[in-house]
């Protein structure tokens, strides 16, 4: 399936209306820019999806900005699981099994490879399922067929 059809059927909630894909990362971090020319970070790993910048010369201010760029990148993570779990395939990424949100930690322990189209559906998925918890609130996970 499409990335751009798969963050359409499980990220719409969110408000965004994608039309093409600006760049990715190794963690599966996708910028977007979307039909009112608007450009979107959707973060599988922090399960969200927003507004970063309004136009493209915004997007070019945020794309200096240290701190994002560490953020963005995940580098140290990314190093660690090219060495335990060797390179990304094509269409893959590095995928936190249990998600910092829900107190997973950001260790090698907790990542695995994935199919980026699939990880888009199950955070965009899981995302929407939380989206109202308060912080700290306890989850149950449960798996159905």
């Amino acid at each position: 399936m499409d990335m751009i059809q798969a963050i359409r059927d499980s990220w719409r909630w969110v408000g965004i209306d994608p039309v093409e894909v600006v760049g990715t990362t190794a963690f599966g971090n996708v910028m977007l820019k979307d039909t009112q020319g608007r450009y979107w970070r959707l973060c599988p790993e922090g399960l969200y999806c927003e507004v970063i910048a309004q136009t493209r010369a915004a997007l070019d201010e945020v794309s200096k900005d240290q701190t994002f760029l560490h953020d963005w990148y995940l580098q140290p993570m990314v190093a660690q699981a090219e060495e335990v779990l060797g390179p990304l395939a094509p269409g893959q990424v590095y995928h936190f099994v249990i998600s910092p949100v829900l107190g997973g930690e950001y260790a090698i322990d907790n990542v695995r490879q994935l199919d980026h189209v699939e990880q888009i559906r199950f955070c965009g998925d899981l995302a929407l399922e939380i989206k109202d918890l308060p912080d700290g609130a306890h989850v149950k996970l449960r798996i159905v067929d």
